[in-house]
């Protein structure tokens, strides 16, 4: 009888550490969503301020911030230049890779559309 009255101890005590274990992973899951989210704020509000900085290589006037896929264009007289400003270590997405990789492969047309 008491080796059943341990077993089934033994069984409840793993179950509530289950549970436990279950509660602390969402709580930490939950966490790092709240920082990646933050991260990301900074990141959108810092994108739009850079071309005010006296570190950004271009004039302001000519930058137009587009948001997505990239940053933003700057519209010079002699070039065009496609930017995306990082912060930290962030990384190009898949998706701005391919832009960046259509650009350097001078993969880049001008459509004029009339209505």
């Amino acid at each position: 009888m008491s080796e059943i009255l341990v077993i089934f101890v033994l069984i409840a005590v793993v179950a509530v550490l289950f549970i436990y274990i279950a509660r602390l992973q969402r709580r930490l899951n939950d966490t790092l969503s709240r920082k990646q989210s933050q991260s990301t704020r900074y990141g959108q509000i810092f994108e739009q301020l850079v071309p005010f900085s006296k570190d950004f290589p271009f004039d302001p006037k000519k930058f137009r911030f587009i948001g997505n896929p990239v940053d933003g264009v700057v519209f010079e007289d002699d070039k065009i230049t496609f930017c995306e400003i990082k912060l930290n270590n962030s990384v190009l997405s898949p998706r701005q890779k391919s832009i960046k990789r259509l650009v350097e492969d001078k993969k880049v047309c001008w459509k004029e559309i009339r209505g």
